[in-house]
């Protein structure tokens, strides 16, 4: 196989390194949403001080540090932002989608692109991981499947 390039997980042509972690939960979509993008919502996989700016360039900071603007706002499906924790020398671009998969169930999404490398991708993913898990214990009476 000499001249075959091996290609690296999670790392693609346009987007660099990335990560995409998901959870299907007994919720309806419109409730997962409504979650998601409320002060409880939003202080789990965010940080607390902000609210979803659904604005195209509307800024934010968190309490914690991480800042970025909102690049889309699709009501009841598609977040996507820019993400930058206050230690990091570059941004990322964070999407959170719910999108209905069944009678009363909606699949969680985030991905995560632009980050600087493998190490990066790694730590990544165990964050995401972590808050997606959070963010399903929290919604009321959630299970993931």
């Amino acid at each position: 196989m000499s001249g075959m390039r091996q290609s690296q997980v999670g790392l693609t042509k346009d987007a660099g390194w990335q990560i995409g972690v998901s959870k299907t939960v007994d919720h309806p979509a419109p409730a997962v949403w409504a979650f998601l993008t409320s002060p409880e919502g939003i202080a789990i996989w965010l940080g607390e001080g902000v609210t979803v700016l659904s604005d195209l360039g509307a800024g934010y900071e968190t309490k914690g540090g991480v800042r970025g603007e909102t690049r889309s706002f699709h009501n009841h499906g598609r977040l996507r932002l820019t993400w930058q924790p206050k230690d990091w020398k570059h941004e990322t671009t964070l999407q959170l989608t719910v999108t209905p998969v069944g009678e009363g169930r909606a699949r969680l999404g985030v991905h995560q692109e632009r980050l600087a490398d493998a190490a990066e991708r790694d730590q990544q993913r165990r964050h995401w991981q972590g808050v997606v898990a959070a963010l399903v214990e929290a919604l009321p009476g959630g299970t993931v499947t």
